[in-house]
């Protein structure tokens, strides 16, 4: 791995030329599941093409770069031609709006935006940034030389500019060096288990960090074929793509999971190895995919900041039977501890630990490391068993305080989602109106289309946690919501539910 580190270290090398040329990156699948194989070859040379067109204009090492796309081959083309010319390349989901894209934009001083038709005009409001379509990129790189040149940017040097997901507050910019590689190419390993055989898909989406990081930059870094599927989710359609391409290894976000355990009873596959992250996954849903995906579904857990570094590991050579509850163990390269009742990764005995601070943010930084910077902060309270295990509680700010108890909504939620007419439900701390105990708990839950939401159903799930998990943590009002708020990664913001806003 220390190829990653090296101060002669070349992203387009690293990720793309190096690999056979007629080796097989990324096969698209369509919504109609045809499909279309894209080459290490392919990329190679019309990489080079592009970037002969974005150095012509005026690109150039430590720019920044977003790019608004759709899942397409033209995706991986441009970010590797700007890899190529040593720029930075940021983010930008597709179902952003104008103000989340100006956030991003104007946070990375960027002169250049690249993106499609479908996106143009978000882009509208920008002044002083050139906004470039994907297709006239494509057109002018048809007929100009190809660019053989690469910039070395070594492994300190900054290969994307991610942005974290907002779920307590305003984003902040991640800057990911290359040697980030490293890392993340041990979870592709150990965790998720990738082998040369696996038809391995990561259906998160490549505008975030569990996508782009182990959709995109892994398995090229490993010179494995992922599959990208350029239709939106659905459970109906995950599962067609599996069936029809065989798929082996799959990794997803726990609500995806949660919607393919509602929509689906009579499914049938055999999948290697299943694999979650982005949320704790509740134990109904697991005791459905042993007997439905054919495999159990194992946690792993991560930060935009840090990749995925406490997972219930894949690989033979470190496997572990997973205790109920527990996320895991740290991956190879990462010692983890609890500090100050979070979860906390040693920075001297870390070697995989790539990040060092946010973007033109010294005081957020701070927040994120110990006074000595002998300890990273993630922000998530859990606990560490005898074994070793991790256990996530909750992000520090969701933690609810009543009457003296620390409660942590995933332990509430996870009751009440077992609840036969419960979609979705998120469990929050608001000051107590008597107050007396601090915080209360209230839940804002989601139901099936078929349940009546009325006093006597709310009294129910009351009781459910009673009964379940504890007399001190019931929620003590129960809003019935047509939706929870969510990043457009998926996460409940529960920050907004705290401050009283539903949408």
């Amino acid at each position: 791995m220390k190829e990653y580190s090296s101060a002669t270290a070349d992203s387009a090398h690293l990720l793309c030329d190096r690999h056979p040329a007629d080796a097989v990156a990324f096969t698209f699948v369509g919504s109609d599941l045809t499909h279309r194989d894209l080459t290490f070859g392919d990329i190679t040379e019309r990489s080079r093409r592009y970037a002969t067109v974005l150095r012509g204009m005026g690109v150039a090492q430590g720019d920044r770069v977003p790019v608004m796309m759709g899942k397409r081959p033209e995706l991986i083309i441009t970010l590797v031609a700007l890899w190529r010319l040593g720029a930075v390349h940021v983010p930008l989901f597709t179902a952003f709006a104008s103000g989340a894209v100006e956030l991003r934009v104007h946070g990375s001083a960027a002169r250049l935006v690249i993106t499609e038709s479908a996106h143009r005009q978000k882009f509208s409001d920008l002044q002083d940034v050139k906004i470039l379509d994907v297709d006239e990129l494509d057109d002018a790189a048809g007929t100009c030389a190809s660019n053989s040149d690469s910039v070395a940017i070594g492994g300190e040097g900054t290969l994307v500019q991610l942005y974290t997901s907002g779920t307590t507050g305003k984003p902040k910019g991640v800057p990911v060096p290359l040697r980030a590689l490293a890392s993340f190419r041990c979870y592709l390993t150990f965790s998720l288990d990738v082998q040369e055989t696996d038809v391995y898909w990561n259906a998160a989406d490549p505008g975030w960090a569990y996508g782009l990081y182990y959709s995109i930059i892994a398995p090229m870094a490993a010179g494995r074929r992922s599959l990208v599927f350029e239709g939106g989710f659905t459970p109906e359609s995950t599962f067609e793509v599996m069936n029809a391409f065989g798929v082996t290894n799959f990794a997803g976000a726990p609500t995806m999971y949660r919607s393919m355990r509602k929509s689906a009873s009579d499914i049938d596959l055999s999948l290697r190895r299943a694999s979650s992250a982005g949320e704790p996954l509740t134990p109904e849903v697991q005791g459905w995919a042993t007997t439905q995906l054919g495999c159990e579904i194992r946690d792993h857990y991560g930060q935009t900041e840090l990749g995925m570094v406490i997972c219930a590991h894949w690989h033979p050579d470190i496997a572990r039977t997973p205790k109920e509850g527990s996320m895991g163990r740290p991956l190879p390269g990462y010692t983890a501890g609890i500090v100050d009742g979070q979860i906390a990764i040693n920075v001297e005995q870390s070697p995989l630990l790539w990040f060092s601070g946010y973007h033109n943010a010294p005081e957020k930084t701070a927040e994120r490391f110990t006074a000595d910077r002998s300890w990273y902060l993630t922000g998530d309270t859990g606990r560490e068993d005898t074994d070793g295990n991790f256990y996530f509680s909750a992000r520090d700010d969701d933690v609810i305080l009543a009457a003296g108890y620390r409660i942590g909504p995933f332990d509430v939620e996870s009751v009440l989602v077992t609840h036969a007419d419960v979609a979705e439900v998120a469990v929050v701390g608001r000051p107590d109106p008597d107050g007396i105990r601090g915080e209360v708990v209230e839940a804002f839950v989601v139901l099936d289309a078929a349940a009546v939401p009325d006093e006597g159903l709310a009294r129910e799930l009351q009781e459910l946690v009673r009964d379940k998990y504890s007399k001190h943590a019931y929620p003590r009002t129960v809003h019935f919501v047509d939706s929870l708020p969510k990043t457009p990664s998926g996460k409940i913001q529960r920050f907004l539910l705290r401050n009283g806003s539903r949408d």
